[in-house]
């Protein structure tokens, strides 16, 4: 898997390890469901649940020109967020491969999965 800033997905290690460098400037966006949400979540990250995005994306519009790591339990749906909001002009959307699950087991193994 490629991990350039154009990649469509980065792992859940160089994620962490963007999101916590000095100066990111981006978004960490997790478009899980609200109650999965409630479960488990990264400190920091922004819940728009995939089932919203499309009546809620001007929510984001501060961050279209930002980088915008999308995060939810497997990779799958963040794989369809990140593309949509891709088409959608977000050009720095990124899928984060694995989601939360991965990042339990690798990033933050504090983290309950489930």
């Amino acid at each position: 898997m490629t991990e350039t800033p154009d990649a469509l997905e980065i792992d859940c290690r160089a994620a962490h390890t963007r999101i916590s460098s000095e100066g990111f400037t981006g978004l960490l966006l997790d478009c899980r469901e609200q109650d999965e949400y409630d479960l488990v979540h990264v400190a920091d990250s922004t819940l728009l649940p995939m089932s919203e995005l499309a009546r809620r994306v001007d929510e984001l519009a501060p961050h279209r020109d930002q980088e915008i790591l999308v995060l939810c339990h497997h990779g799958m749906r963040s794989l369809q967020v990140a593309t949509w909001l891709r088409e959608q002009g977000f050009g720095g959307a990124c899928s984060i491969a694995g989601g939360i699950d991965a990042w339990a087991c690798q990033v933050d193994t504090n983290l309950p999965r489930y």
